[in-house]
C-alpha cells in the first residue's frame, strides 16, 4: 500500500467522490473480501462488490489475493494508499497566479499547489526516500511581524546560499506562515 496517490484525472476523482465507496475504501485499508467488508458495512456483498468494482477500474483499489469459499473464488481487496489527494488541476486554474506578491494568500495557496505536485511525482514506493516535514506554532505580536520575517528570510537565504551548490542531491524547500486556527486560539478573546 503506497502513503499517498494523486488523482489528477477526473475519472478517479468521479469514482472516489461517492460517499459509499469512501466508506468501502475506508475498510479496504486492510486486505477484505467484498462479503467482509459488506458485513460491516450493513450492506449486500453485490451492493459492495459494485463500489469495490468501480474503485478497481479507477485504480484507487488493488485485488491482492484470492481465495475458495464454498467452491467459489472470492477475491481480497485493498486500498491502493493511505491517502488520496485531488489535484487542484482537476478544476483547472480559474484566474492567475499570484507568484507577484510572496505575503499573499494566493501566493501560498499557488506554493502548496506546487508541493502537492512535486510530493505526488516523487516515488513513494521507495522506503529511503529522503525528505524532512517540520510543523510548528510561533506567537507574533503585530508590531514584531516585519522583524519576524526579515529574519526569517535572511536565515533561509544563508541555507540557499550555503547549500545552493551545482553538486550533491537536489532538495527543494518551502516554507509556510500562515495564521492558526485553533480552538485555543480562537477562545482566548473569551478568557476574563
Amino acid at each position: 500500500m503506497r502513503d499517498v496517490v494523486y488523482l489528477d484525472q477526473i475519472e478517479q476523482a468521479e469514482a472516489l467522490l461517492k460517499p459509499q465507496r469512501i466508506e468501502v475504501l475506508r475498510q479496504l485499508a486492510v486486505p477484505r473480501s467484498c462479503t467482509e467488508v459488506a458485513a460491516e458495512l450493513d450492506q449486500t456483498p453485490q451492493r459492495v462488490y459494485y463500489h469495490v468494482k468501480r474503485l478497481v477500474e479507477a485504480d484507487l483499489v488493488r485485488q491482492v489475493s484470492e481465495r475458495r469459499v464454498r467452491g467459489i473464488h472470492e477475491g481480497i481487496y485493498q486500498a491502493a494508499a493511505r491517502s488520496y489527494w485531488l489535484s487542484p488541476r482537476l478544476v483547472g486554474r480559474i484566474g492567475l497566479r499570484q507568484t507577484r506578491d510572496r505575503l499573499s494568500l494566493g501566493h501560498l495557496l499557488d506554493l502548496v499547489e506546487d508541493v502537492q505536485a512535486d510530493v505526488a511525482a516523487l516515488d513513494l514506493s521507495r522506503p529511503d526516500l529522503p525528505s524532512i516535514g517540520v510543523s510548528g506554532d510561533i506567537r507574533v505580536r503585530p508590531e514584531q511581524r516585519a522583524a519576524f520575517l526579515e529574519e526569517l528570510q535572511h536565515v533561509l537565504q544563508d541555507l540557499f546560499t550555503r547549500y545552493g551548490g551545482a553538486e550533491g542531491d537536489a532538495f527543494r524547500l518551502a516554507v509556510a506562515c500562515y495564521p492558526a486556527h485553533t480552538t485555543a486560539t480562537a477562545n482566548q478573546g473569551d478568557a476574563p
